[in-house]
């Protein structure tokens, strides 16, 4: 019955702790109000209570209830329903270039930096719900592994295909992989452009120099984080290939053109980031969702609807019973 209810003066309720103190009051009172008649016997009285005698209390019963109410009234209950309505301004475009060359194979991220990386950026996709996002995968080369999409199942589809298998040159082409990021969001009207390039190795192949991808990039007004992966020193990482086609490893050392990525980040208002380990990696794209938010307006309506009018209704009720009992039937007793 008073599921759902709220009190708009809930302080009137404080009132209540009088009532006690009235009820109090009127039964100290209320026999010495009382006229006496002193007799020698009362025989002839006994067994003659009159019934409106004995109902007579009601009369301050109902007064007691009456004054309930009204304070129960003055602290306004009321029932708010509350609608929500989002709006989300122009969004994010993200486009994720991913390094797939060979050396994304190394073992110092548990099971590989390749397998660590999908499961890392499939949660940062999860995260971006009302944004766009996009897949460039590069090597020796690059191509478009998914355009922008809102379509979250899509892009995370599309990571779990992502596997080295030779398809495209190997090498690392890290001008290629920008300069394709760039080309899939240059016409963006979105709010805000963000290129997130991860690599694990030193810019080797591909004909785009990374500082010209780099001034388009800025030419366009897009952002880009860098993020160079693998642990500092040595790594177990893939050296040739087998008769039997399975990759043959052994210890590399860790190379990554840390200049070069910061240079890219700075130049375009990016950060930097270094993970050296399957923690740090969630973390650096923690905090990258952090820093790009989408801006979501909430607006909230409140429906109230006052429920204090049945109250004083049948606070009324019970004066006028009051009332009409002290003028009717128990006239005599006052």
């Amino acid at each position: 019955m008073f599921e759902g209810i709220y009190f708009a003066n809930p302080d009137y309720l404080w009132l209540l702790l009088l009532l006690p103190g009235v009820i109090f009051w009127h039964i100290v009172t209320w026999r010495k109000a009382q006229a006496e008649l002193k007799m020698p016997s009362l025989s002839s009285f006994r067994d003659h209570s009159s019934f409106w005698s004995l109902v007579r209390p009601l009369l301050f019963v109902f007064r007691i209830f009456a004054l309930g109410l009204i304070i129960l009234a003055i602290a306004r209950p009321q029932t708010v329903d509350i609608s929500t309505r989002t709006k989300t301004n122009k969004g994010i475009d993200i486009v994720m270039a991913i390094d797939v060359s060979s050396s994304m194979l190394a073992q110092d991220l548990k099971p590989d930096r390749l397998s660590a990386l999908k499961r890392v950026a499939s949660a940062f996709v999860d995260d971006r719900l009302s944004d766009r996002i996009g897949l460039v995968v590069y090597a020796g080369e690059s191509y478009t592994k998914t355009p922008i999409t809102s379509d979250k199942g899509i892009v995370k589809g599309a990571l779990r295909e992502i596997s080295y298998q030779g398809l495209i040159e190997d090498g690392t082409a890290i001008g290629m992989g920008l300069a394709t990021s760039v080309n899939r969001l240059k016409d963006s009207r979105a709010k805000s452009k963000v290129i997130i390039l991860l690599t694990d190795g030193v810019n080797n192949s591909g004909f785009i120099d990374p500082k010209i991808a780099t001034e388009l990039a800025v030419e366009f007004g897009i952002k880009t984080y860098t993020i160079g992966l693998g642990s500092n020193g040595t790594a177990r990482a893939p050296v040739g290939i087998l008769p039997n086609g399975s990759f043959q490893y052994a210890l590399t050392k860790v190379e990554i053109d840390e200049a070069l990525l910061q240079e890219i980040a700075k130049a375009t208002g990016g950060i930097y980031f270094r993970a050296t380990d399957n923690k740090k990696l969630e973390e650096i794209y923690a905090e990258i969702n952090k820093l790009e938010k989408t801006e979501v307006e909430e607006f909230k309506y409140y429906n109230y609807e006052e429920k204090y009018r049945f109250l004083v209704l049948l606070a009324m009720v019970f004066i006028a019973l009051e009332w009409i009992g002290r003028n009717t039937v128990f006239k005599s007793f006052i």
